[in-house]
């Protein structure tokens, strides 16, 4: 249990580990699924309202978004009188990554072939290579071998786009690939991946949130009620379109769970990203007359 929150809630990031909720992860959602739409700034005020909504104590959001702050996530602006916050431009440029992973997410197909990410860093830099680690770790790439890594075809854009924005692409080459000595089978797949561990992450987020969505489809609630369910159910979800890129089912375990709990988290989307976007909008006071305004997100949420 995070110390300030009423209930459990997970590690920070820009994609939250498995486990409870923690309040830098929920803000990280506010900002992505609705402050881009209401002009990219956020009051103070706002933030510690709708993190209640969410079950967290104002002491605990306040500590949170500072650390963000910290981070360079989130930048103070004051609009008027109003103390606020608004996304940083790279915190942006990580939001729009995400909309495509999570909103436009892709299944690989055979034929896509696959993406080599192959590299080097000096000794001297090797602060670095675990930075260059980290983030293709993050981006869902498995491993071949000690400095060779991979991904299903469609990921080429993201990956290289990471790479530069970290400033880690002058320690890579990145090739696209075809298998030409046979073809990877669902071994191969498990040696380059840990399936095992996917698996079991799917499987939490169906134990966490199966039940949730079956009482909206039976006794649906009102929009306070929709946002505080749906805010953990995408926050929980951020992570799985990274650690799954997208592998084709074909390598995969038959039945395979993912797609059961892709179907869960657009059942959720369906049911309950209405009333709880109506929700902020509605304890939301809009910006002040001239306002900058952040790019709208290029998918719906």
């Amino acid at each position: 249990m995070v110390a300030g929150a009423t209930r459990p809630v997970g590690e920070p990031g820009d994609v939250p580990d498995a486990g409870p909720l923690a309040p830098r992860a929920l803000i990280v959602s506010l900002f992505g699924l609705y402050a881009r739409e209401l002009g990219g700034w956020l009051s103070v005020a706002t933030i510690v309202r709708l993190m209640a909504d969410l079950g967290v104590d104002e002491q605990a959001t306040r500590s949170a978004v500072f650390r963000l702050k910290k981070r360079g996530r989130l930048e103070a602006q004051k609009q008027g009188r109003t103390a606020g916050y608004r996304a940083s431009a790279e915190a942006l440029e990580i939001l729009a990554e995400g909309d495509t992973r999570i909103y436009g997410r892709r299944r690989g197909h055979p034929d896509d072939g696959w993406l080599l990410v192959v590299f080097s860093v000096p000794e001297s830099e090797r602060d670095q290579r675990h930075r260059l680690r980290s983030t293709l770790t993050r981006l869902g790439l498995g491993t071949i071998g000690p400095g060779t890594w991979v991904a299903p075809g469609h990921l080429g854009d993201a990956v290289l786009a990471a790479l530069h924005r970290g400033g880690l692409a002058q320690f890579t080459d990145v090739f696209r690939a075809t298998h030409l000595a046979g073809a990877p089978g669902r071994d191969t797949i498990a040696a380059w991946w840990d399936l095992d561990a996917l698996e079991a992450t799917y499987a939490d987020y169906l134990r966490r949130f199966a039940g949730v969505a079956a009482r909206w489809e039976d006794h649906p609630g009102d929009d306070a009620r929709a946002f505080a369910d749906y805010v953990p159910a995408v926050t929980a979800w951020r992570r799985l379109p990274y650690l799954d890129p997208g592998l084709p089912l074909e390598y995969l375990p038959e039945d395979w769970i993912g797609s059961r709990a892709e179907a869960l988290f657009d059942r959720f989307r369906e049911l309950l990203a209405v009333p709880a976007a109506r929700h902020v909008r509605a304890v939301t006071p809009p910006p002040p007359p001239g306002s900058p305004r952040a790019p709208r997100a290029a998918t719906a949420r």
